[in-house]
């Protein structure tokens, strides 16, 4: 079978769990080996649980939060953000 990027993306976390049935599993990494963006995604996901399973804590820059909720309040009030 096939599988466009759409159905890859749902398969990332079974991908990277090693929990898909070997004939996606097949077809998954097939799509892979052929697509960049894919395997970009896979690349990014696999990144990301590693840096969220590192146990070090990282110090926001002084004056982030306060820059955060300044971008989100003005989002809010242009309507780019909906509640």
């Amino acid at each position: 079978m096939v599988l466009e990027c759409k159905h890859v993306w749902e398969h990332i976390s079974g991908y990277l769990d090693g929990g898909l049935d070997p004939e996606v599993l097949r077809d998954v990494q097939r799509h892979l080996d052929h697509c960049e963006i894919c395997s970009a995604v896979l690349d990014s996901t696999r990144n990301i649980l590693i840096l969220t399973a590192d146990e070090r804590v990282f110090e926001l820059p002084v004056g982030f939060s306060e820059r955060l909720h300044e971008r989100l309040d003005r989002a809010f009030a242009d309507g780019l953000v909906v509640e």
